[in-house]
């Protein structure tokens, strides 16, 4: 849970697997409504040897149910052999650093 501008924002993060394919998805979800997170943005970032993935949103709010938010693939979707090789060693073990700011819409 993070405080920014007075207000609460919960990182998520999910494994599942989409079709097929193992991934994982992380999002930020809005400890409010959701007129209140239009007003915030955010961006997530995950990556290692000279590479990354960058997503960039909305914060969904609390009140939508995780499940809901990732049958919408509304967040950073990393497919599990891009997870391992940015985890580094010997690709067995999930070591990722998910990095983002939040900012406030004007």
């Amino acid at each position: 849970v993070f405080n920014c501008f007075g207000r609460q924002f919960c990182l998520h993060f999910e494994a599942f697997q989409l079709g097929m394919a193992p991934v994982y998805m992380a999002f930020l979800r809005f400890m409010g409504d959701e007129n209140e997170a239009k007003k915030f943005s955010y961006s997530l970032e995950v990556g290692a040897h000279g590479r990354k993935l960058t997503w960039q949103g909305i914060p969904r709010s609390i009140r939508d149910s995780h499940r809901k938010v990732r049958d919408s693939q509304d967040g950073l979707i990393i497919p599990r052999n891009l997870a391992l090789y940015f985890s580094g060693g010997d690709r067995q073990e999930l070591k990722l650093r998910v990095t983002g700011r939040i900012w406030k819409e004007e």
